[in-house]
């Protein structure tokens, strides 16, 4: 079989493994009011966070469903492993999961699931300098084991200002990738990941729940499943 395609049913292995395991429920309560992401892809996300030996950064975590995942994956995993997460915060009217104030929902949702202290929330854009400069004061370069980009579509952007401080292999999940309809985030998301990948500097290993894009970030060397 081809190494590419072993990579891709490794993950879908494992994820179906995780559903007779006690984190499964977990995760789905968690889901069911804080996180607008498939259960598979908040499992994902813990798998990666807790096998993982690099640290995590995630840019857009909303109401906090995914940095919960993480937070859970690095409880699991029994090292210390820094989470950094970068919010704008902002009001939303989602028709599921609105919020009137972004960032004080994210923080009262990390406090109720006793993950707040195994996270740093940078409150700010991305691509703002004194945050660009606030993860680089908590990251060295090629340190981050899992990266998480769920905010305005502009993958490559991000990409482009934090990718030094990837790790070789290092776990990629991007939401929005497949999402119906001519105004979403998937116009700017998936052509920018199509073109990271026909480049070499994306590997991908599959499209989960409801259109987010899984795979790794090359680096120097071959990237397998364990």
């Amino acid at each position: 079989m081809n190494p590419a395609l072993e990579n891709c049913f490794a993950l879908m292995q494992v994820l179906v493994e995780y559903r007779g395991h006690p984190i499964n429920n977990e995760l789905q309560k968690m889901r069911r009011k804080h996180s607008m992401l498939h259960l598979d892809v908040l499992t994902a996300i813990y798998h990666f966070a807790k096998i993982g030996s690099g640290h995590i950064l995630e840019i857009g975590p909303y109401l906090g469903g995914s940095a919960i995942a993480a937070a859970y994956g690095v409880r699991d995993s029994g090292q210390p492993k820094t989470i950094i997460t970068i919010e704008p915060g902002g009001r939303c009217d989602h028709p599921t999961l609105p919020t009137k104030n972004i960032l004080k929902d994210l923080k009262k949702n990390l406090a109720k699931f006793g993950v707040a202290h195994l996270i740093t929330l940078i409150e700010g854009y991305s691509w703002k300098e004194e945050t660009i400069a606030a993860v680089r004061q908590r990251l060295r370069p090629g340190s981050v084991g899992l990266l998480v980009i769920d905010a305005d579509g502009n993958v490559k952007r991000d990409l482009d200002l934090f990718h030094d401080l990837l790790a070789d292999g290092c776990w990629i999940v991007i939401d929005d990738y497949y999402m119906p309809g001519a105004k979403s985030k998937e116009v700017l998301t998936k052509p920018q990941v199509n073109a990271l990948v026909s480049a070499g500097q994306l590997e991908p290993l599959g499209l989960y729940g409801w259109g987010t894009w899984i795979g790794r970030w090359p680096g120097g060397r071959p990237a397998t499943v364990p």
